[in-house]
């Protein structure tokens, strides 16, 4: 009979722990005499040459500041580029929770520039019929887009951000009736089964309708445009995150399924040009424009971020002397402070007119220029929550597109790793592993149900400005704060120029 000598199991596994114990200490001494020897030694970093090993911990606490300062040092509303306030009423509109918040509001209405809405006397019934009816992109071209959502979702290219992120936008877009921006990475496998409407973007590589050269490929075009999900066509001339530089998926993204899609090569930089090199001014502008609606038969505009505001004066000329129907059939307006793309700071900070200026300068001159009926405007910048949406539809935007917005409704944390291929959230990571925690029929849901709950929540302030639906706000619903005490309407803020005659040109 084979008996078991506790006592001595005992002493042994003290000891081989002792062991262990000693073991550890000796090399972590080792590596702590190590570490000194190469700071006291190395000559490129002055914290770590005079505090050998602690040093090191600025570094490391410098890094993990900007993940945790959001959670324990940034105020509800002082956070750029989101604050916890703005992304708190995504996540909570995402999971269809109640919005409400008691004992009054925490964000402070003195400061200039702040948003107001003027309510009504005798605010619109809820009980009225409140229906948004379609507004028709290009009624002229052989196949018009009559677009039942004025909140859509914005350009995020498929390797930039993951393929379940992109299965989970394309089904919620489906759900909640609004169209999905492909981004400039072309049409994959995912925009398309999840069955929403598409905007095919067109960037300055042209990827997935290029040919070897990186010019147009009418064929490839034509291909694309013969997906009946495929409605419009959105030339991009350059985008918030940085204008006038093109965009850049890092080698490590360029998996050999993206690089089939997009016509480059796996496992190298994807770069694209700063500006389409066929695309040189106003003129040749319009004439990409007609060449791209002509061959798809689909309307087609253009994205940018407007810079000097006199370029506008000299494509709307150009348009009047070749007729109206020369004229895009719509034009998305960026901001100029960021967007889903990593960029130079010098650009996020420095370049570009934000969406506060830009979008009442594109409104006003196409109605200056008698083309507003004729042109359809989209916003699209850091517009998240109810209220920068309704804003943008008092100044005279006919929809709103959001990226960030729909990231935060995925489950985006802003870790700010958007670039580097570790999003913590599964959404632009080709890590598989990462990728596992992002479930595309959960996240599906949480897009639709964001996008639901903002627009009844725009309609909600609708109703308070007496209007019965949101494409019912006028700039007179609107105030912006101009110093203590004092405000003014959208429409005194900004005064359009008289409108010109048609024969003006």
């Amino acid at each position: 009979m084979v008996t078991f000598d506790l006592p001595g199991f005992i002493t042994t596994f003290l000891a081989v722990m002792a062991a262990l114990f000693v073991f550890a200490i000796g090399v972590g001494v080792l590596l702590v005499v190590t570490l000194y020897i190469i700071d006291i030694t190395q000559t490129q970093h002055a914290i770590r040459r005079n505090f050998p090993v602690i040093g090191r911990l600025r570094y490391r606490l410098e890094h993990l500041g900007v993940f945790f300062r959001q959670y324990f040092s940034a105020m509800d509303r002082e956070e750029m580029p989101f604050n916890r306030a703005q992304r708190a009423w995504v996540y909570r509109a995402a999971k269809n929770l109640d919005n409400t918040q008691p004992f009054g509001s925490t964000r402070d209405l003195r400061p200039p520039g702040t948003v107001l809405f003027t309510n009504a006397a005798f605010p619109a019934l809820d009980t009225e019929p409140t229906a948004v009816e379609p507004l028709t992109i290009g009624p002229d071209c052989p196949q018009p887009y009559a677009a039942s959502s004025f909140f859509n979702i914005s350009a995020m290219s498929y390797g930039a951000i993951s393929q379940p992120a992109v299965s989970a936008l394309s089904k919620g877009a489906r759900q909640a009736g609004c169209w999905l921006n492909t981004g400039e990475g072309g049409l994959s496998p995912y925009h398309l089964d999840g069955g929403a409407d598409l905007v095919f973007q067109i960037g300055t590589a042209k990827y997935g309708v290029c040919d070897q050269g990186g010019a147009l490929d009418d064929d490839k075009l034509r291909a694309v445009a013969a997906h009946s999900q495929v409605r419009l066509f959105e030339i991009k001339l350059s985008q918030g995150a940085k204008p006038g530089k093109g965009g850049i998926l890092p080698a490590i993204k360029v998996t050999p399924e993206i690089a089939t899609i997009r016509g480059i090569p796996v496992g190298r930089d994807s770069r694209s040009p700063n500006r389409h090199p066929d695309i040189a001014d106003a003129a040749a502008l319009l004439d990409f424009v007609a060449r791209v609606r002509a061959i798809t038969g689909k309307p087609t505009g253009f994205k940018l971020v407007i810079g000097d505001p006199r370029w506008f004066d000299d494509l709307c000329q150009t348009i009047l002397r070749r007729g109206p129907a020369s004229a895009p059939d719509f034009v998305t307006v960026d901001s100029a402070d960021g967007g889903t793309g990593a960029a130079p700071m010098s650009l996020l900070d420095y370049v570009g007119l934000p969406i506060q200026e830009s979008l009442p300068l594109v409104v006003d001159k196409l109605s200056e220029y008698g083309l507003r009926e004729r042109v359809r405007v989209i916003a699209s910048g850091k517009l998240i929550n109810p209220g920068e949406v309704a804003w943008a539809l008092c100044v005279g935007a006919d929809f709103v597109n959001s990226a960030r917005g729909f990231l935060f409704a995925l489950g985006c944390i802003q870790s700010m790793q958007c670039d580097k291929n570790t999003c913590p959230a599964g959404i632009t990571t080709h890590n598989p592993r990462l990728q596992r925690g992002l479930d595309p029929t959960d996240k599906a849901e949480r897009v639709r149900h964001y996008a639901e709950n903002l627009r009844r929540e725009v309609e909600i302030i609708a109703h308070a400005c007496g209007a019965a639906n949101p494409r019912q706000l006028r700039r007179e619903h609107c105030r912006i704060v101009v110093g203590p005490g004092r405000s003014v309407p959208l429409d005194e803020l900004y005064r359009p120029a008289p409108a010109r005659r048609l024969d003006a040109a």
